[in-house]
């Protein structure tokens, strides 16, 4: 019978171990290079092969073709780091990887992501360091090492190369480039890598066995023992991460390793490897990436080392001569460091080997609505009603902050957001989108955080209201509140200016809710289907010069002219529009009848709409919202009143609390309205 640690023990997969552990011969592994080169990438092309294996999806954005990288939407985690509405700089991104990875230029470069705070520079970078331990795992994404086996007189000590490189550097310089052809590699930028020479420890283990065997290399090679390897941050293989401290506790020591002191003793000397730590981080990503988190604050003392492993791909060790590397550098930093790095002229050198790629702020309201959907999504808040909209307004507010005023005069600020989105606006067309966003090179690297609002939405999740519900309302007024305390905006008119945003997101606001309402009220299918087939009728007798049957009193009227304005009206149909409109109307249902379909008046948008907001301008005076807001309600109202509550909450997601205040919040709409009227 199993005990229970046994039928836990289950869950352990021994073949993936063994797998992953694979050993062999020197002889083994030139095999296997023979038959899958790829397992002699360089960390590039590794790197891009990685992202590339997660497929992409190619879309077009205002006659552009865009392509994204679902690698960067974190499927494999359920989206928890998916980035969104960053696909354009990716591709900028991705197009550095694939020409670095080709042996172009790049990869003797620092790659530098650039942007204000918040804007997922670390996101990506941690996305591709947690890709590559992952792709590392898999039977594409194999990698090895070697370690020396050296004969003793009581057996053999094994010796691992301290920096996991590749085992083709076993190969003499002289010849390794013959061996390669023999293996198939011919020598070719992407395969500069393949002639590196061997680290200080390998070097020293081959010399000795190479004296030892009178420089019988074949004898040599019996003594490597090719090993895989996976990835791991957390065991600093493969990834390493660099973080400045404070000035005075730097060292460059971390970044090149240092003299192992208590070994000293046993080796005689602090020049032999064997009593040097290689364990800095350059070191430790040798074969994979290093990341530097916000660079730019690096003292002038690392500099050195930094140009030296990004231009020649080599690191100086304490006491020993360079030593040749191959990883990604990747660093990442926001606006204000970047600005002290163009004033700075001893960073010239830095500048020159830099390749920075922007990344701002999302500037589409869809985009920023997923990230904030990742915390706040139904899913993750379970407990608290989180009312429709409530995201997105928050959402359009952050987007508002960051888009550059249109030089148009006859554009708003809420109406480019529209068009940024993806909606359609009279008179702009994609060609327009197109020149908007040329005119505007830095929008997106101002504004406000998705952090803030972040932070703002889960202090009104947190804060007790009493009904366990958080409406847009609460959202807009805890953004406003925060402004006073903002860390980063310390403009009176940056604040001011960002206080204005959200009346023009609450007046967007207003429409939202006035049209879902509205929808909810005329939600009568059957009241639409026969005021549409009215409209159709009348519509049919008015193209073919007949005359219409009144239903109630049985003669022949001309059509009601008076009833198809009424619904065209509803969306902008002009008077000079009409019998076109009309027209399309009839030449659609005659294109699905000859396709032996049904015309229904939800295959239309725009009819559709202009049937709801007609039946709405028919029901609201026999429904009275205005009545919500008095003390006094006749049982005929609160019946209707009821169906329409009940409305919101099965088709767009309300609550009974939040359907109640958005049904008063119109009613009170209406009211301003009617007593303006008056006056």
């Amino acid at each position: 019978m199993d005990t229970l640690l046994q039928r836990l023990a289950a869950h352990h997969d021994k073949t993936e171990y063994r797998e992953l552990n694979w050993t062999g011969s020197f002889e083994d592994y030139l095999g296997l290079v023979a038959r899958k080169p790829e397992v002699v990438r360089s960390s590039y092309q590794r790197l891009y092969d990685m992202v590339v294996s997660h497929g992409s999806t190619e879309y077009m954005d205002s006659k552009k073709k865009v392509v994204r990288f679902n690698f960067f939407m974190d499927e494999a985690n359920g989206g928890r780091d998916a980035i969104f509405g960053l696909d354009v700089p990716i591709m900028r991104l991705m197009s550095v990887f694939r020409a670095a990875a080709q042996g172009f230029g790049p990869q003797k470069r620092i790659i530098l992501l650039h942007g204000p705070v918040g804007s997922s520079k670390s996101t990506i970078v941690r996305l591709i360091k947690k890709g590559l331990e992952e792709y590392a795992r898999k039977p594409e994404g194999a990698i090895y090492t070697f370690s020396w086996h050296i004969p003793t007189d009581n057996g053999e000590e094994i010796h691992p190369c301290p920096i996991h490189e590749e085992p083709l550097h076993v190969f003499p310089l002289e010849w390794r480039g013959k061996a390669l052809e023999d293996l198939g590699l011919a020598r070719d930028l992407s395969r500069e890598h393949l002639f590196a020479d061997l680290c200080p420890a390998c070097r020293f283990h081959y010399q000795g066995l190479m004296d030892r065997y009178e420089g019988d290399w074949a004898k040599v090679a019996e003594h490597v023992h090719v090993r895989r390897f996976v990835f791991s941050e957390q065991d600093r293989v493969g990834i390493g991460t660099f973080q400045p401290k404070d000035e005075k506790n730097q060292d460059s020591t971390e970044l090149t390793g240092d003299v192992n002191y208590r070994k000293i003793a046993e080796y005689g000397s602090d020049s032999d490897p064997r009593a040097f730590n290689f364990d800095g981080e350059f070191c430790v990503a040798n074969r994979g990436i290093i990341e530097f988190v916000e660079i730019l604050k690096l003292d002038v003392a690392f500099l050195y080392d930094l140009l030296g492993a990004t231009q020649e791909h080599k690191i100086k060790p304490k006491k020993f001569p360079q030593t040749d590397i191959d990883e990604v550098i990747i660093g990442h930093t926001n606006e204000a460091e970047y600005k002290k790095l163009l004033a700075n002229e001893f960073m010239e050198a830095l500048r020159d080997r830099t390749i920075k790629i922007d990344i701002p702020y999302v500037t589409r309201v869809s985009d920023e609505m997923h990230i904030y959907e990742k915390e706040f999504g139904p899913d993750k808040v379970k407990h608290i009603h989180v009312a429709p909209h409530t995201v997105e307004v928050a959402a359009m507010w952050a987007i508002l902050t960051r888009l550059t005023p249109p030089k148009k005069h006859n554009l708003t600020l809420l109406q480019k957001m529209k068009l940024y989105d993806g909606k359609v606006l009279p008179g702009f067309t994609q060609d327009a989108v197109r020149e908007l966003r040329k005119e505007a090179e830095r929008e997106g690297m101002e504004g406000i955080s998705p952090r803030y609002v972040q932070d703002r939405i889960s202090h009104t999740l947190v804060a007790d209201k009493g009904d366990g519900a958080v409406n847009p309302f609460i959202v807009m007024n805890e953004l406003a509140a925060g402004l006073r305390h903002h860390s980063l905006i310390t403009n009176e008119e940056t604040r001011a200016r960002f206080q204005e945003m959200l009346s023009f997101v609450k007046e967007e606001y207003d429409d939202i809710v006035k049209n879902e309402v509205q929808r909810a009220i005329s939600a009568d299918e059957e009241a639409i289907g026969r005021l549409c087939a009215n409209y159709l009728e009348n519509v049919k007798a008015y193209l073919q010069k007949e005359r219409v049957k009144n239903r109630f009193t049985g003669r022949e009227e001309e059509p009601d002219e008076r009833l198809m304005r009424s619904i065209e009206e509803k969306i902008d149909i002009s008077e000079g529009r009409k019998e076109d409109f009309r027209r399309e109307i009839m030449n659609y249902i005659g294109a699905l009848a000859l396709e032996g379909r049904q015309f229904d008046f939800k295959t239309n948008p725009r009819l559709f709409q202009a049937l709801e907001a007609k039946l709405f301008e028919d029901s609201k005076d026999t429904i009275r919202l205005s009545s919500l807001i008095s003390d006094v309600v006749d049982r005929e109202t609160q019946e209707k009143i009821d169906i329409v509550r009940s409305r919101l909450i099965k088709y767009y997601g309300y609550n009974e609390v939040s359907a109640t205040d958005v049904l008063t919040y119109v009613a009170s709409i209406y009211a301003r309205g009617d007593v303006k009227e008056k006056r």
